[in-house]
């Protein structure tokens, strides 16, 4: 399980964070924090993977939080959600090594696909035992957004489909199976397929065979 600590000054918004979490496969809440104080003391505490960081805090602001974390030996990956919209502190948090910023308001689906990148991130990494240029792009590079937007050309309906068909086959998918599965042209499955790898919701591996090159398989990050 991945342990998280919730900080936000809003008891009932850190309980509706804290819900999200717990809905979320393969997650835990270990701690909840009102104070930046409290927060610095549980992270030494609790020594939790993950901080669901707020930036407005009562006493020291979650900036500082970050500050105190990245200066000190606690290892721990943050993600700041907040209503601060200014640009100065989205560059600061950037700046403090955040994986993501996500403002409030925002609906469970934002946070579920933040935690899931981060799960996903965590398993690539454990599999590694050195990272080449290509593990190093895809860490960095497939950052999930909130946001629904899908590249011109693809449509809502016919990515669910897609979503379904990868869903339900965990051992993993060729373009040339998605396009069987979903009637779609194999290019135009594997369009949908690479987006989903884009925004971080699928991997790709290279399975060999006897001959020829390696074929793609995609696989859905739970």
């Amino acid at each position: 399980m991945i342990r998280v600590l919730v900080v936000d000054d809003d008891f009932m918004v850190a309980k509706v964070h804290s819900g999200y979490v717990s809905r979320t496969p393969g997650f835990e809440v270990v701690g909840v924090a009102h104070t930046g104080t409290d927060a610095l003391r549980l992270v030494r505490e609790l020594r939790p993977d993950l901080v669901l960081l707020d930036i407005y805090l009562p006493d020291l602001d979650g900036l500082g939080v970050l500050r105190e974390l990245r200066s000190g030996p606690d290892e721990v990956d943050v993600i700041v959600i907040t209503a601060a919209t200014d640009v100065d502190t989205v560059r600061s948090a950037m700046r403090g090594g955040v994986l993501h910023y996500l403002i409030k308001p925002f609906e469970y689906a934002a946070l579920r696909d933040q935690l899931a990148h981060f799960a996903a991130l965590d398993r690539r990494l454990d599999q590694l035992a050195s990272a080449g240029q290509a593990d190093v792009d895809q860490v960095f590079g497939a950052r999930p957004t909130s946001s629904a937007r899908l590249p011109k050309g693809l449509s809502s309906p016919t990515a669910a489909l897609v979503e379904r068909v990868l869903r339900e086959r965990p051992g993993g998918v060729s373009a040339t199976e998605c396009a069987e599965a979903t009637e779609l042209a194999r290019v135009s499955a594997r369009r949908y397929l690479e987006h989903f790898v884009a925004i971080g919701k699928a991997e790709v591996r290279l399975r060999y065979g006897g001959t020829g090159r390696p074929e793609r398989q995609y696989f859905w990050l739970d």
